[in-house]
């Protein structure tokens, strides 16, 4: 058997509709083609496949090239008053593992909050907040800039409770004014500005379930 045309070997791994596969000279399908797009989600736009209220969604701002054929959701979610990082996929076995807290896969924000965080604050969150649905557990958390009485943190978590950083910010009295997801993992937004989408590289699908523990 071979992978990309060389002898595999136990613990390769292949990405189903990326890799190529063969057995005695006979390429073997890898399962349907699969989609992975990144998106830069703009400020009032819903993180759902569709919205029985008619809001704008995060594939309704996606091209017909893109999702006709193909069935994409969104990995986690970002409020709609959020912005940043969404990857869309129907590789279902990967979302799962990037969402599970398992895996460690750390999801990276920066959030303007009110006012600026003190330090004691600062070392409450790096350890973990106690919210209704339990602890968020340890954090990456650094002030990295102030202005006006706003502070722009950095925020490194692997964990996904249900608006985790804007009620970690409320139980300390603090008001998100802004809230910006600009990592998965090894995926960045890069250049992509508010609204624009790409397709994700091969290379960076492989570096994605490595991360996922695959």
């Amino acid at each position: 058997m071979t992978l990309n045309g060389r002898r595999a070997s136990i613990g390769d791994r292949a990405v189903p509709g990326q890799d190529s596969v063969e057995v005695d000279g006979v390429e073997v399908p890898t399962e349907v083609d699969r989609r992975y797009v990144i998106l830069n989600k703009p400020a009032g736009v819903i993180t759902t496949v569709e919205d029985a209220r008619g809001r704008t969604t995060v594939l309704g701002i996606l091209p017909k090239s893109i999702t006709e054929g193909t069935r994409l959701f969104p990995v986690g979610r970002l409020d709609m008053d959020s912005t940043g990082l969404i990857l869309l996929t129907n590789d279902g076995f990967l979302s799962e593992r990037l969402m599970h807290p398992r895996f460690e896969v750390q999801r990276e924000y920066m959030v303007e909050v009110k006012p600026v965080p003190r330090a004691e604050d600062i070392a409450k969150l790096r350890k973990g907040i106690f919210l209704e649905d339990g602890n968020t557990g340890p954090a990456k958390v650094s002030v990295v800039a102030k202005s006006g009485g706003t502070g722009l943190v950095r925020m490194v978590i692997h964990t996904g409770k249900k608006r985790q950083i804007r009620r970690s910010f409320e139980a300390l009295s603090y008001r998100v004014v802004s809230l910006n997801r600009v990592r998965v993992g090894s995926l960045s937004l890069g250049s992509l500005a508010p609204g624009e989408f790409r397709e994700l590289r091969t290379d960076e699908v492989r570096r994605l379930y490595v991360e996922a523990g695959m």
